[in-house]
């Protein structure tokens, strides 16, 4: 199953790291968040990845074209003008990378990527946001559920969108942003089924989070999953340091790639 994430916005509430790179380039202890995202997924084995791109959209592709450079020992002979590669360290992935436009909204990116997915379900996640998810369990739900689409609902402290949800997971309404705290609300990392695509009627300009999910929940389309883990956004400089400061002290709850080579390694 393909795994495709937005890294297409402005980053515009992160200013302070965003304006010379798009904010999935941001870095937390040295690597892309977009990176973090990426090694979530790969830890339960899925390596297949599709990122919708827009605002500076170079600085992602040549961070992966140049990924094997970056992390590896290497040799440079300019007489020869050559490169000897040692000791290379790369991860198993296969990157695609879509540039969808400077300004296109989200469900205009997730359109775009239409003919790269196919007639086959595939995972999306927004690529400023990491999470302890098991994505196991996530995909099992998505699948007992039998709907359309399954997001995982979070509740963090306010200000996001909210979920009205059932006691069966069905999602009766979609609310983005309302005012007023401790709501479940939509955290990404979401499976989708195919029949998604057909939510997204208004091309670019259409906004994922507005009318094609609000009409999937409305037709009993749209599940949730409820997270009560970790879960965090880098909307702001401060999200970006403590973010940091979680890495750096090896208290990082989504890095459960990191714990498992610790185990290996006892």
């Amino acid at each position: 199953m393909k795994v495709v994430i937005l890294a297409g916005g402005f980053g515009t509430r992160l200013s302070e790291e965003t304006k010379l790179i798009p904010k999935p380039m941001v870095e937390i202890g040295g690597k892309p968040i977009l990176w973090h995202i990426m090694k979530i997924y790969s830890y339960y084995g899925f390596n297949d990845f599709v990122v919708l791109t827009g605002y500076k959209s170079h600085v992602i592709k040549d961070y992966f074209v140049h990924y094997y450079q970056q992390y590896s020992d290497i040799t440079v002979d300019m007489a020869t003008n050559s490169v000897e590669i040692h000791k290379m360290q790369t991860e198993p992935w296969k990157v695609t990378m879509l540039y969808t436009g400077q300004n296109t909204m989200t469900g205009g990116r997730i359109k775009r990527a239409q003919e790269y997915i196919g007639n086959e379900p595939f995972m999306l996640t927004y690529g400023d946001g990491v999470a302890d998810i098991d994505v196991d369990k996530l995909i099992e739900h998505h699948k007992q559920s039998g709907k359309y689409c399954t997001l995982t609902a979070v509740k963090p402290s306010g200000k996001f969108g909210a979920l009205d949800i059932s006691s069966d997971s069905s999602i009766n309404s979609f609310q983005e942003k309302p005012d007023g705290d401790g709501n479940w609300i939509n955290g990404g990392f979401m499976v989708c089924e195919p029949q998604v695509f057909d939510y997204i009627k208004d091309g670019d300009s259409t906004i994922f989070e507005r009318t094609p999910l609000e009409t999937l929940a409305k037709n009993g389309q749209l599940n949730a999953y409820k997270h009560k883990g970790f879960w965090k956004p880098m909307d702001t400089l401060n999200d970006k340091n403590q973010l940091t400061e979680m890495w750096t002290k090896d208290k990082a709850p989504w890095a459960k790639w990191v714990r498992a080579k610790e185990v290996v390694n006892v």
